[in-house]
């Protein structure tokens, strides 16, 4: 039997930043994955990014983790989503090479000190008074630890749908994980059971590319990661497609309703709301003329494209038939078949905020095991359960983010308080603060953090340090400089093609403006000359939003100020207008002695903090 700090099961996207984030602050990690080969698997689509969570993957490179600088090395398309819209809403993506992803994700694990690699599946979780201590395996070798951190992604009792066709495996021509849902339903856990799916792959050469809208990768690439060298970014870039669905796409597919496992009652879980199967859409959309389909290389070679939008279950004499009914795919060869995946989670409210179980000591859950979809929000659990295992291990507090410090704070938050009936996946509109969140600024809000971890290295944290000086030197002197409207000013607004001044203002408002760029504040700005392209950004920012970011910076301090109030001990919930049976049983259970601890119960929501609030003020005054 071997001793291990931590023991991190399973090798996908949660695992593995898991298993380098303790490692890399000193703990004694072991992963256990079914095969080293797959370490770092993209399993579905070959992207990382997007709309929120291209937020989430810059914030885990701020905390030191791997995604954003694999994706720099795979990557063969950069793309910012909605640069023309503002800072808050705009998301890095990246087509990855599928299959270099895997290998530099695999070899940097396996070059990580402080971190072993063993080919097992686990069968049993080993816990003793309420506290685990190791792991059972299928080759019957037991592994003790401090802490374990499963992160099983589709693996646990996974069932894959080929229309009729029922295969058990968490991947195509993978085991499933049986004996570990065993093993948790006997330590107490209630497993539930969620769906997600993949779409059929396009061998190249069967495709006409000329029926199809070309969609190019950015001019100027941008990388994902702070720390990759952007003097020396330059990857090659392939372009993706864009074709349609019609009208005999939609009657070939709707006319084997009858046929599709998804209603027939083969598949029990529930599906993705946001990414849904095309027979789904179909059928929750009837009346929509044609639906988007994004033809994706899989790889450099490009012998292989991904058909996003067309996830299915559907047999495959029907995906042959209504792939071939989409322009530029009347000849396609299909390499692999679509198919839907049900798997085994558990409900996340059965998780503190460090993602740590409440029932077993020292147990934490990180992935899909917690009901969410997408490599990004899996990959930012698992960083932070490696770090709060390894914080746990050391008896110092856990690392909470709260939702105005990081979108990791919004997905932790949402999920275990709320917890969730379908697959979670992060959205901009789910986070109340993202003018304060944006990608821009990962590095400034969580580097420090990263840091002081042991996570990001000295030569980052120092350039993370120099940006900031210099934001604050730029702010200081648009802030405090005041411009008069004088003859001078005017012409030089005039000659940069902007709006002449009439009356005397900070020099703030102008460098605020929507037509201002680095061009033009550098012009209007000599003395701004010396700093770097990524101060200029953040001081244009800075300034166009200036109002809207004090005004959410002044709701979060009064935020902070509630939620340090006192609940009065002998404070009545029951016949409190607003508040749930449910949230009074659980606080009557508690008995919070802040609005704080109260937040941070399970189901317990905002409005229910400020309901209570309301009640211990209106108290006060009787009293």
């Amino acid at each position: 039997m071997r001793e291990f700090d931590v023991i991190v099961v399973g090798g996908g996207h949660a695992g593995v930043e898991a298993a380098h984030a303790a490692a890399k602050m000193g703990k004694k990690t072991l992963l256990l994955t079914m095969l080293v080969e797959q370490i770092g698997a993209a399993s579905c689509n070959p992207a990382i990014g997007g709309l929120a969570k291209g937020h989430l993957v810059k914030e885990i490179d701020a905390l030191g983790g791997l995604m954003a600088l694999a994706t720099d090395n795979a990557g063969i398309q950069f793309r910012v989503l909605n640069e023309n819209r503002g800072p808050a809403v705009r998301g890095s993506r990246a087509q990855i090479d599928m299959d270099r992803y895997r290998i530099w994700m695999r070899t940097k694990i396996l070059n990580t000190p402080n971190l072993e690699v063993a080919q097992e599946i686990v069968d049993e979780i080993l816990v003793k008074n309420g506290r685990v201590y190791g792991v059972r395996t299928n080759l019957l070798n037991e592994y003790r630890a401090k802490a374990i951190i499963l992160t099983t992604g589709t693996f646990m009792r996974g069932l894959m749908h080929f229309g009729p066709v029922k295969l058990e495996g968490g991947r195509f021509h993978e085991l499933p994980a049986k004996k570990i849902s065993k093993s948790l339903e006997d330590l107490g856990f209630k497993l539930e059971r969620l769906k997600t799916g993949t779409t059929a792959r396009i061998d190249a050469r069967t495709i006409d590319f000329s029926k199809m809208e070309i969609q190019p990768g950015d001019e100027n690439p941008k990388p994902f990661s702070f720390r990759t060298d952007k003097t020396k970014f330059n990857p090659k870039q392939l372009p993706c497609y864009i074709t349609y669905t019609n009208q005999t796409t939609h009657d070939i597919i709707k006319s084997n309703f009858h046929r599709a496992p998804l209603f027939t009652g083969q598949i029990e879980g529930i599906g993705p709301r946001y990414c849904p199967s095309i027979e789904d859409k179909l059928n929750k959309f009837p009346d929509k003329e044609r639906h988007h389909v994004f033809v994706e290389p899989q790889t450099i070679e490009a012998t292989e494209y991904y058909l996003n939008g067309l996830s299915t279950s559907l047999p495959m004499d029907v995906q042959e038939d209504f792939i071939h009914s989409i322009p530029g795919l009347e000849n396609a060869k299909i390499v692999r078949f679509g198919y839907a995946i049900e798997y085994d989670f558990i409900q996340p409210t059965n998780l503190k905020h460090s993602l740590e179980t409440k029932e077993v000591e020292g147990l934490f859950f990180a992935g899909q095991i917690n009901g969410t979809t997408g490599y990004e929000e899996a990959a930012a659990q698992g960083i932070m359960a490696g770090i709060n295992a390894a914080l746990k291990i050391d008896e110092k507090e856990p690392l909470i983010l709260r939702r105005d410090e990081a979108y990791i704070g919004v997905l932790i938050d949402d999920l275990v308080t709320k917890g969730t009936n379908e697959p979670y996946r992060m959205f901009t509109s789910r986070s109340e603060y993202r003018l304060l969140l944006r990608e821009d600024n990962a590095i400034l809000r969580l580097g420090p953090i990263g840091y002081r971890l042991g996570l990001l290295d000295e030569e980052t944290y120092r350039k993370v340090e120099r940006l900031r000086e210099e934001i604050e030197k730029g702010m200081k002197l648009v802030n405090k400089t005041f411009v008069t409207p004088n003859k001078e000013i005017n012409a030089k607004l005039e000659e940069l093609g902007e709006e002449k001044i009439q009356s005397k203002m900070e020099l703030r408002k102008i460098v605020g403006r929507h037509t201002f760029d680095k061009d033009k504040l550098l012009k209007f700005v000599p003395q701004l000359k010396e700093l770097s392209d990524e101060a200029l950004e953040q001081i244009l920012i800075e300034s166009r939003y200036h109002h809207y970011i004090e005004k959410q910076k002044a709701q979060i301090d009064k935020m902070k100020e509630m939620l340090s109030i006192k609940i009065p001990e002998d404070f009545e919930y029951k016949g409190i207008p607003g508040l749930s049976r449910e949230v009074v049983e659980k606080l009557e259970k508690v008995r919070p002695k802040t609005l704080f601890q109260a937040s941070e119960i399970s189901g317990v929501t905002p409005a229910a903090i400020d309901i209570i609030h309301m009640y211990i003020k209106i108290r006060e005054k009787q009293s």
